[in-house]
């Protein structure tokens, strides 16, 4: 009998784009959970930006996921609570303003990243990333560019880190009065911007970002006029 031909196996070949930035896209996905990541905040002038990483059940789907942006305050506020029951488990981290300063806002977005997925439970076998940048997780990831919009497990991700960050700014503006934190969350608004000028920087504004920068100019050249209106009369002969 003539003999049966045995299955080739092929091993998947790894392939870099040009200009990776540090993706190494695959034919496969090993097995394993899957997460999703994002986040919230690199565009405020104020608070810390925000990540979250999250692992949802298959067998307990959420309806309605969506890239956070595009949902109402009042439908992130529910889809928050049932991810948080129903996925098999989450994580929220941050960077904080100082690290934001220091680092440059992208570094310190990859680092809150980082904490998120190093604070899953459970090891995922893989992490899914919006954007077209990764952070340094020591497991196999893929970016991928408006995937809170096509992945539920990042806008998953996203719905928590951005509930999360408003929630922070919440807070922020029951402290610090007058900026209107509440309402613009720490954004570069008009309203913002005049408060900026009025009332000064408080040390939850990122120092590295122009219009804040400015603010802190113009305040210290105020201090300099005060000082310099106190000092005067004792300058008279």
């Amino acid at each position: 009998m003539p003999r049966r031909p045995s299955a080739e196996v092929s091993t998947p070949q790894r392939k870099r784009s040009p200009k990776a930035t540090g993706q190494v896209p695959l034919s496969w996905d090993g097995p394993g959970l899957l997460a999703g990541v994002d986040e919230a905040g690199r565009g405020p002038l104020a608070g810390p930006v925000v990540a979250a990483a999250v692992i949802l059940d298959d067998r307990r789907p959420i309806r309605g996921l969506a890239d956070s942006k595009k949902l109402s305050a009042a439908r992130r506020e529910a889809l928050y609570d049932e991810i948080r029951a129903k996925a098999l488990c989450c994580s929220v981290a941050q960077a904080t303003v100082a690290e934001i300063d220091s680092l440059n806002i992208l570094q310190a977005t990859m680092l809150a990243m980082k904490r998120a997925v190093d604070g899953l439970r459970l090891l995922p076998g893989k992490v899914w990333v919006d954007g077209n940048r990764l952070p340094p997780v020591a497991v196999l990831a893929e970016a991928i560019v408006k995937g809170d919009d096509k992945v539920p497990a990042i806008s998953a991700a996203s719905i928590l880190a951005k509930v999360t960050r408003d929630r922070l700014m919440t807070e922020l503006d029951a402290a610090h009065p007058g900026y209107g934190f509440a309402k613009h969350k720490g954004y570069g608004t008009a309203v913002h911007l005049a408060a900026l000028n009025n009332l000064g920087p408080t040390e939850h504004h990122r120092r590295s970002f122009a219009p804040v920068a400015a603010a802190c100019a113009g305040e210290l050249a105020r201090q300099a006029v005060v000082q310099s209106a106190v000092l005067a009369p004792e300058c008279k002969p």
